[in-house]
């Protein structure tokens, strides 16, 4: 079972280094087209107006993929300061509680998700023309890699792995 457990394990430290990867590469696009934005703007004044679009649909691919990086690394907000005050197996109750409902609520969101990306198939961008398939899609994404990443950390936190915090 250890074996199994290490394996998961080390599938979702790499998905989780991919998707910082991948997070990294959106966030220095969008540096780069909200830069060349201003740039064009107020000193060249080329009058471009793509930058505005394009930017938004990179912060919200990134901010919906770094969602999985800190479930993964159990970085987001959470009771903390009530699980450290709890005896050690209800905290552990109270953690696996929560994991679930995290679980839950993120495969609600990759099903919504989904429903969502095939409605935008009839919808388009304002300036780039392609359907808003692709921005939606973002939402499944994070949906469906949130849920993998927290059941990862409960397999992890149910047996003997290290966790996996920054320094990992």
């Amino acid at each position: 079972m250890e074996k199994v457990l290490r394996r998961v394990d080390a599938f979702g430290a790499a998905l989780n280094r991919g998707i910082e990867c991948v997070c990294a590469a959106l966030m220095a696009a969008l540096v780069l087209v909200v830069g060349f934005e201003v740039l064009q703007r107020y000193v060249l004044r080329l009058g471009h107006t793509w930058g505005e679009e394009c930017s938004r649909y990179l912060m919200i691919w990134a901010a919906l993929l770094a969602v999985p990086i800190g479930a993964y690394r159990r970085e987001h907000v959470g009771l903390e300061f009530v699980q450290n005050a709890l005896p050690a197996r209800v905290a552990r109750a109270l953690r696996l509680g929560l994991d679930l409902l995290g679980v839950a609520f993120f495969l609600f969101l990759t099903v919504y998700g989904v429903g969502m990306a095939a409605a935008g198939a009839t919808q388009y961008t304002t300036l780039f023309g392609m359907t808003m398939v692709v921005p939606f899609a973002s939402v499944p994404a994070c949906g469906a890699l949130t849920s993998f990443q927290i059941l990862v950390t409960m397999l992890r936190d149910r047996g003997s792995l290290p966790s996996a915090r920054r320094d990992a």
